[in-house]
C-alpha cells in the first residue's frame, strides 16, 4: 500500500555520506528529468542572488540555501529518512519505529520532491531548497515538469494509495480513484469544521505512523477509514468521488 508524503521545508543542514549518485536513486526512469531539474537549479543558484531568491520564493535571510543549491553535485548526502525534519516527519518518527514498521516504511513510503520527483526513504540526496510550487527557468512549473514522468513510473502500481501530500505536491501525480486523500479538519464546539494547516501536518504524520505500525493492508477506502477509527483517529469516509477522482477520508480534530 503506497503512502504518499510531501517533503518538508525543514531539512538537515548537511549530509555525511558520498556525493549524489542520480543513477542509484529509486525510480531510475526519472533520471533524465532529475538531471534537467538539477541543472536548472544549480544554474539558477550560480546567478544573481536576488533573482534566485525571488524565483525560489525565499527571503533574503535564507540566502544560505543558494550555497547549498550550488553545491548539490558534490555535497555529502544522507538518506531521505533523515533529511526531512518538519512537523509531519517529527510526528511520523521514523527513527523510533520498530523494525517491522520501519521495513514497511522503506517499502511503501514515497516522498514527492520538486527536485527529485519521487524518493524512497533510503535514497541518499544532499540538502536542497526547492518547492514543487516553483516555476524554475527554463523548465517552467515543476508540477508540470514531473507529471508525465511520474505518471509513467507510478501509474502501473496496483492497490489502494494513501495520499498524505499537500495540494502543491498532489498536482505532480494524480493516482485517481484508487487513491484516498486524507484531509484534516478542525471541528469547533458549535459543530462547524474548517481546514487546518500546521496541525494538519502533525496529524498526517501521526496517521502515517499508525498505518505503518498496524501493518494492515486495507483493500478499499471504507476499509481504510474503518482501520483509522480502530487506531484511534476520528476518521470519516466521504461520498463516492467523480470518475477518476480520489476518495476522501476526513480526520477530525476537535478544538
Amino acid at each position: 500500500m503506497p503512502i504518499l508524503l510531501p517533503p518538508s521545508e525543514g531539512k538537515a543542514v548537511r549530509g555525511d555520506g558520498p556525493p549524489l549518485d542520480l543513477g542509484g536513486l529509486s525510480f531510475p526512469a526519472l533520471t533524465s528529468a532529475r538531471e534537467k531539474a538539477l541543472d536548472a537549479l544549480v544554474t539558477l543558484a550560480e546567478g544573481p542572488g536576488d533573482a534566485a531568491l525571488a524565483v525560489l520564493g525565499l527571503s533574503p535571510g535564507l540566502a544560505g540555501a543558494l550555497a547549498a543549491n550550488r553545491a548539490l553535485r558534490t555535497a555529502p548526502t544522507l538518506a531521505a529518512a533523515r533529511l526531512y525534519t518538519g512537523v509531519l516527519y517529527d510526528n511520523l518518527g521514523l527513527q523510533t519505529l520498530g523494525a517491522a514498521a520501519r521495513a514497511r516504511a522503506d517499502r511503501s513510503v514515497i516522498v514527492f520532491s520538486g527536485l527529485w520527483g519521487a524518493l524512497r526513504l533510503r535514497d541518499r540526496v544532499p540538502p536542497y531548497r526547492l518547492s514543487m510550487g516553483v516555476t524554475l527557468p527554463p523548465l517552467g512549473g515543476l508540477a508540470a515538469h514531473w507529471r508525465p514522468c511520474l505518471a509513467e513510473v507510478l501509474g502501473p502500481e496496483d492497490g489502494l494509495v494513501v495520499d498524505l501530500r499537500s495540494s502543491t505536491y498532489a498536482q505532480a501525480w494524480r493516482p485517481g480513484s484508487r487513491a484516498v486523500t486524507v484531509r484534516v479538519l478542525r471541528q469547533t464546539a458549535d459543530g462547524s469544521r474548517s481546514v487546518v494547516s500546521h496541525m494538519a501536518k502533525a496529524t498526517r504524520g501521526a496517521v502515517a505512523r499508525s498505518l505503518l505500525e498496524a501493518g494492515a493492508e486495507p483493500a478499499t477506502p471504507r476499509d481504510l477509514a474503518d482501520l483509522l477509527v480502530s487506531l484511534g483517529h476520528a476518521a470519516e469516509l466521504g461520498p463516492p468521488p467523480g470518475k477518476g477522482r480520489p476518495w476522501n477520508v476526513d480526520v477530525v480534530i476537535r478544538a
